[in-house]
């Protein structure tokens, strides 16, 4: 009894001498540049940037991030497409989007102002000659799953990795026919890989070895979201200047 008492103030008194994790505080930083919108940027430019609306360019897969044996709620990909259009817009040059996504919160910010009394007449809010629409319609996971290993005298090592896939849709519609006058679709590809080193080994009759070290990456599905969007608007500004919809300056 005495030895198990002292063998286990001996046990909690090294883990006072065990050095403890810090955390790994970086600086915020701004998104680069992709090479798609530098791409389109390099390009000739339109006249006029095209007045454009987005109300809402969402997940419509309705899929869950896949955890084992626990019911997760979050969502497998991300629900803020729609700032990510905008913003992807603004970078091409071609667009000019409006507000609609929170058109109502605009109205009601220019009731406030024309409540006051003495407040000038406000001018009216300017419309749109397109309709931007879609969404991210499909997200696969375990595209492609697959890896390596060896393992000799109980010293092994192993490589594992999967792609998943996410799909977006876009469509220009004209605001005074209704009629869509360009549908594109662009895939990206979302990579993880595993790898992993572990030593397992008896090196007497009661005395065991055993190590293990390894690392995983896994591509945000944001920026694959992002740069499928990118890629979309690029398509669409493409096709738009093929067949005349809008002409770049001279």
């Amino acid at each position: 009894m005495r030895f198990s008492i002292v063998l286990l103030f001996s046990v909690l008194s090294s883990c006072a001498f065990v050095p403890k994790p810090t955390l790994n505080l970086t600086p915020a930083e701004i998104n680069p540049t992709s090479a798609a919108m530098l791409s389109l940027k390099s390009d000739k430019q339109p006249r006029h940037p095209i007045p454009v609306s987005v109300y809402a360019f969402r997940d419509q897969t309705g899929q869950y991030k896949p955890q084992a044996n626990v019911s997760s709620f979050s969502t497998a990909v991300t629900q803020g497409a729609t700032s990510m259009l905008t913003q992807t817009l603004i970078e091409s040059g071609w667009f000019s989007p409006l507000e609609r996504e929170g058109l109502q919160n605009l109205l009601t910010e220019r009731r406030i102002y024309t409540s006051n009394k003495g407040a000038p007449e406000l001018p009216p809010m300017k419309e749109a000659r397109l309709l931007l629409e879609g969404g991210i319609i499909g997200y696969e996971t375990n595209l492609t799953t697959g890896g390596i290993g060896a393992e000799y005298f109980g010293i092994g090592a192993s490589e594992l990795y999967r792609e998943d896939q996410v799909t977006v849709y876009l469509r220009a519609v004209d605001v005074f026919t209704g009629q869509v006058l360009l549908s594109v679709s662009t895939t990206k590809k979302v990579f993880s890989q595993e790898l992993r080193a572990g030593l397992f080994r008896f090196v007497s009759l009661n005395r065991l070895v055993e190590a293990e070290a390894g690392y995983t990456t896994n591509e945000p599905v944001m920026f694959s979201v992002k740069q499928a969007i990118e890629l979309a608007v690029m398509e669409l500004v493409e096709q738009g200047v093929a067949k005349g919809f809008w002409r770049p300056e001279a």
